[in-house]
């Protein structure tokens, strides 16, 4: 083996260098297999270049010199070394995890190929939302290095940061899209999202309060967008989610038969919801005003309908004196209301087009307890017929007076 030595800061320092488009090549002394490479622009890079016993040779770039030094490089060789003698291919090794995909690689061929195909565009929103904000992290990890304990990490910091629902969809999404990775050949072994403990969530129980309604029905009608306050109010009287309120279709509605059929919900099913006579006149009058078009609400961006309407909800809230509601709490409304008065649960979920009754057992202790309803609309009756009219009278039944 020619130009060996013993490489020390001195003497790499004082190799000359080779002609104009050449490189040379000299070996440590010490450890087996080290060199370093040195072109005629005076770049000087760490390899290891050996024959393994299989007769391949195989050759190994540990970094540049002086960035990395001597003892890095060779301790780095002694790993290399070690990996040959147990008969492994370090070099490919090291094309097959260059060759591999990144997380953001493969997130992008996923959507594509998978997400868009298999789920609804506001869902593929919604993931892409979660990989910016929340996964991004682990966008240039490559698929085999992400670990349990990477997701385990992300999931308890995203707890601590946001909360405790939102770590739990961040990690539904990343498990899902590390099992196609898995079922695509490009992720080895078991997927490190799976089997991880979610946090518990507790369900909202908000809904607009019986004092609330006068208050926030007003701030309705004072809403100086018109087509926005018909937005809440068609969500308040259907119970239906705000995104099929927004893509509301005119060819989905009967007038007639007072009811809007929506084509596909969020459980993937059809619905047919009853408009009440309120929804009905809404709904005839702004076919009257309308100046064409297939969509109920038009927006100007490129769903053509409007898409959201999170200011006018917040100059509503505002004018109500309303705190910490939501335009799907307006959906809960209906449903509790539904509980008040007596409305059984396998109805309400049927109504609110609930795949299950799991969300609408909700609705059965909010706010007024359906029995107290009754109990209340019977005592009003009892009172009436014993001639009780007025408040006073009714406290001083109570007393005994």
């Amino acid at each position: 083996m020619s130009n060996k030595l013993n490489f020390t800061k001195s003497a790499l320092d004082a190799i000359p260098l080779p002609d104009p488009g050449k490189r040379a090549e000299y070996w440590d002394a010490k450890i087996h297999g080290l060199q370093v490479r040195v072109t005629s622009t005076g770049s000087k890079s760490f390899y290891v270049k050996r024959r393994a016993s299989s007769g391949q040779v195989e050759r190994v770039k540990l970094g540049s010199y002086p960035s990395m030094t001597i003892e890095q490089a060779r301790k780095a060789a002694e790993t290399i070394n070690a990996e040959i003698a147990r008969g492994e291919s370090p070099a490919g090794k090291r094309r097959e995890h260059k060759a591999e995909m990144t997380f953001a690689e493969f997130w992008k061929e996923y959507i594509e190929r998978y997400a868009r195909i298999r789920k609804k565009p506001r869902t593929v929103e919604e993931d892409e939302k979660t990989f910016r904000n929340y996964l991004f992290d682990l966008a240039g990890r490559k698929l085999s290095k992400i670990t349990k304990g990477d997701c385990q990490r992300l999931h308890h910091d995203l707890a601590k940061r946001t909360s405790g629902a939102t770590a739990n969809r961040a990690l539904a999404v990343l498990s899902g899209a590390l099992s196609v990775a898995h079922d695509w050949g490009y992720l080895r072994g078991e997927n490190p999202a799976k089997g991880i403990k979610k946090f518990k969530e507790h369900g909202r129980d908000r809904f607009v309060q019986s004092d609330e309604l006068p208050r926030f029905w007003q701030a309705l009608l004072d809403e100086p967008n018109r087509d926005l306050a018909d937005v809440f109010m068609v969500a308040l009287l259907t119970g239906v989610r705000r995104s099929n309120v927004l893509a509301m279709r005119w060819e989905d509605i009967s007038l007639d038969r007072a009811e809007w059929r929506i084509p596909e919900t969020k459980n993937g099913e059809p619905l047919t919801v009853p408009l009440v006579p309120e929804m009905v006149n809404l709904l005839r009058e702004r076919r009257r005003l309308a100046t064409g078009g297939e969509w109920v609400f038009l927006g100007d961006g490129k769903t053509g309908h409007l898409v959201e309407p999170k200011k006018a909800w917040k100059r509503v809230l505002q004018r109500a004196g309303i705190e910490n509601l939501r335009i799907h709490d307006l959906r809960r409304t209906l449903g509790s209301h539904m509980a008040a008065a007596g409305v059984n649960t396998i109805t309400t979920a049927r109504t609110l087009g609930h795949k299950t009754l799991t969300m609408a057992l909700r609705y059965q202790h909010l706010g007024t307890d359906p029995r107290r309803a009754a109990i209340e609309a019977g005592a009003g009756a009892i009172l009436a017929n014993a001639g009780v009219r007025e408040t006073a009278e009714v406290v001083k039944l109570k007393r005994g007076a």
